[in-house]
């Protein structure tokens, strides 16, 4: 099926970037084994659809494709909660260090880089 080539072949180039990102540490190695595996998981499904149709009658759901769209759904909220935990994280790192700057280095009359004019 044409689908299956498609997804297939996203599914890969999206690996072969998990792996150029943990050659590049820009990622953890705990990052690299969640993605690589996520996409690697997604790539047999789509392989093979057998095995989504047995993990949803092991699960006791009546479609694979359910299965899938249900695990996605999960999965996608907690990358989001990951995230947003991550953006506050990131928002209290920036308001401690801009605090830290203004007392170490306190607005003056005049600060450096504003000119003031004679008329």
């Amino acid at each position: 099926m044409i689908i299956q080539a498609i997804l297939s072949f996203f599914l890969l180039f999206a690996l072969s970037r998990v792996i150029l990102q943990v050659r590049n540490a820009k990622i953890s190695i705990g990052a690299f084994l969640f993605w690589a595996s996520l996409f690697i998981f997604a790539l047999s499904g789509v392989l093979d659809p057998r095995l989504t149709s047995y993990a949803a009658q092991v699960l006791g759901i009546g479609r694979g494709s359910d299965v899938v769209i249900y695990i996605s759904i999960a999965l996608i909220f907690y990358l989001i909660f990951r995230l947003s935990i991550s953006l506050e994280e990131t928002r209290r790192e920036i308001t401690e260090l801009v605090r830290k700057i203004a007392l170490e280095h306190p607005l003056t009359k005049n600060p450096p880089g504003k000119r003031k004019f004679n008329k």
